[in-house]
């Protein structure tokens, strides 16, 4: 199950982030994005009231739980619908919870120390955060030619415009946040997704042929 989840998001490439603090409003906006062909996206648990956008949205899209540092709030994540969790840092009782569970973990790391950990625990997929302040485009590059064997996510202040570059660097996938769903309409969010998911299907035929 792990392994499948991982592979749809990495052939989906770009990975919503959603950040608020109000269930309601994350609500709307995953809507949004699902009608405009998000089939993985992610909540992060600002506060316990988020895991109720968790709970809903997971009826139409496999959501990821964000923002996740204890294995308490990983269990109630999971019990609320998560089909996999993030979190911001890279703990062993996380990868603890995810194996034993059998439900995907997203490490963050900043470091080549850090995503190397990471990989050598199994971890499938690592969250390079902030990445934008890191170095951005040039830092994940960097990171790739040392150690082409890692599956990095780029996350932190991401662009929409940004997206093919970073995918072109060697992302398996991009998080982009704010830039895809802040000040603008539920249709404004869902033809914002339609398209990106355009222009990354146009780049990676183009790349295939």
């Amino acid at each position: 199950m792990s392994e499948t989840l991982i592979d749809l998001l990495t052939r989906e490439k770009l990975y919503p982030i959603i950040r608020c603090s109000e269930p309601d409003e994350a609500i709307e906006i995953g809507r949004a994005m699902i009608k405009g062909g998000i089939k993985v996206l992610e909540v992060n648990i600002e506060t316990p009231d988020l895991y109720r956008a968790v709970q809903e949205l997971s009826k139409d899209a496999y959501v990821c739980a964000g923002s996740i540092i204890t294995s308490l709030q990983a269990q109630m994540a999971i019990d609320c619908g998560a089909v996999m969790f993030s979190s911001p840092i890279f703990q062993m009782n996380l990868v603890k919870i995810s194996k034993n569970k059998r439900v995907p973990f997203i490490a963050g790391v900043s470091t080549a120390n850090e995503a190397y950990a990471a990989w050598k625990a199994r971890v499938l997929l690592t969250k390079l955060f902030p990445t934008t302040a890191l170095g951005g485009i040039t830092y994940i590059g960097d990171l790739l030619r040392q150690m082409p064997f890692l599956s990095l996510m780029p996350t932190g202040n991401i662009k929409l415009d940004e997206v093919i570059g970073y995918i072109r660097a060697g992302a398996k996938c991009v998080g982009v946040g704010r830039d895809l769903y802040a000040d603008f309409t539920p249709n404004e969010i869902t033809e914002r997704v339609k398209s990106t998911l355009n222009d990354i299907k146009d780049y990676t035929n183009w790349t295939n042929n």
